[in-house]
């Protein structure tokens, strides 16, 4: 069973067998020594997977592109930079509420999303900020939500709970646990509706957490979406704790891709972007196929606490959590394989890093230039505004604020 101390899963510890390309071939294009398309490498994938109740399983090895690779490297860079600075802005009270972040999770996002089309459907849990980035959100549409700007993905009336992007097949954002899976059984169930007879379908995932995995209302979706053969992905983003609780105290079954019974499940090495990548085209092609849907389970790891107001240092020791980072850190992992597979060399990685961390201030900065929302755009989009338009006004039975006795008035 995989752990979070064990150290050599699979690819983390492997070299690459690289095509090695000529001189010829290199060109440089943003801070890298870039090589066209057909500088490629193999990267060995045993042991980074677990089936059950499927005869197939994905590939144990897989090909990636120099540009490929370090594409994977500047999103998830992204994204541990983008959490950082949520950390920092929260500490400094430019956020509010509760604020979910998702650093130490990163390669489970950018896989995903590397082995999915932009019809597929998306639906998550809380801990979503790095998922609409994924998508492709900007961070300042991440930053602006999370200061409660208008320039944030529900133009600041969401927060950190409830990111949502239409346009881009992404739902939430969910605020309740584990309330997103049925409602993404239900963009599964429109991706057969709207199927052509004949065609793959699309597919739609659901991402939860390890602490709502018994969740009553999951079983309920389970047993719809094996009842309809439904294209669904319920995916189990296993970071060994659900809150400060460890799996082994709030689960009695903790092989969660196994949990469907009869339905077909895969467990994956969480921490290593190319085992999500190959293990999620194996599952969308699995389920987009009309095979009905699966069960998945990220084994991965947060480096945060549960959210901002958990320290999450009491219910795990400092060591663990430095032991995680030194042994399984999915960006180190990235990095070690692009300067293994001759791709870029430490010091390109390092100026590549330095050029993230200031574009990602240049869009925290954008993010406080929008203004906070009108007080009269409270209630817009409420209602479908084919019935009601875009502009609604203010139920009578909702009362309002007293702004005058507020202590935020100032």
């Amino acid at each position: 069973m995989f752990n979070i101390a064990r150290t050599s899963l699979a690819a983390a510890a492997r070299r690459a067998t690289v095509t090695t390309p000529t001189l010829a071939n290199r060109c440089f294009v943003g801070g890298f020594s870039r090589a066209m398309s057909s500088e490629t490498a193999t990267f060995d994938l045993t042991g980074s997977f677990e089936t059950y109740k499927i005869d197939t399983a994905p590939s144990n090895s897989i090909e990636m592109t120099k540009e490929e690779l370090m594409g994977h490297f500047q999103l998830m860079y992204t994204m541990r930079r983008m959490e950082i600075t949520c950390d920092n802005e929260y500490k400094a009270r430019n956020i509010r509420g509760f604020c979910h972040l998702y650093d130490g999770q990163e390669a489970v996002a950018t896989g995903i999303q590397s082995a999915f089309e932009a019809e597929d459907s998306w639906i998550t849990s809380y801990r979503c900020h790095c998922v609409l980035l994924a998508r492709g959100g900007k961070v300042s549409e991440v930053l602006a939500e999370l200061f409660g700007n208008t320039g944030g993905s529900t133009k600041g009336k969401g927060g950190s709970m409830h990111f949502y992007s239409k346009k881009r097949n992404f739902f939430g954002g969910q605020g309740i646990v584990g309330a997103q899976v049925p409602v993404g059984t239900g963009l599964a169930f429109a991706n057969k509706y709207n199927a052509k007879p004949g065609e793959k379908m699309q597919v739609a995932i659901a991402c939860y957490g390890d602490g709502a995995a018994n969740q009553g209302q999951i079983w309920e979706a389970a047993n719809m979406a094996s009842l309809w053969n439904l294209p669904m992905i319920f995916c189990v983003e296993n970071n060994h704790y659900g809150m400060g609780t460890s799996i082994d105290r709030h689960s009695s079954h903790s092989d969660y891709y196994k949990m469907g019974n009869h339905i077909p499940g895969i467990r994956i090495d969480g921490m290593n972007v190319l085992a999500v990548q190959e293990g999620m085209r194996f599952v969308k092609d699995y389920c987009g196929n009309g095979n009905g849907p699966m069960y998945v389970e990220m084994m991965t790891y947060r480096y945060h606490g549960h959210s901002m107001s958990d320290p999450g240092t009491t219910y795990r020791n400092r060591e663990e959590i430095a032991f995680t980072r030194s042994t399984r850190d999915p960006l180190e992992f990235v990095k070690r394989t692009i300067i293994d597979a001759g791709f870029a060399d430490a010091e390109e990685i390092k100026a590549k890093e330095k050029e993230i961390r200031k574009e990602v201030q240049k869009e925290v900065a954008k993010a406080k230039e929008f203004p906070k929302p009108e007080l009269d755009a409270m209630f817009d989009y409420i209602h479908a505004a084919e019935i009601h338009g875009e502009k609604q006004d203010r139920p009578t039975h909702i009362r309002m604020p007293d702004y005058a006795k507020s202590f935020w008035k100032s």
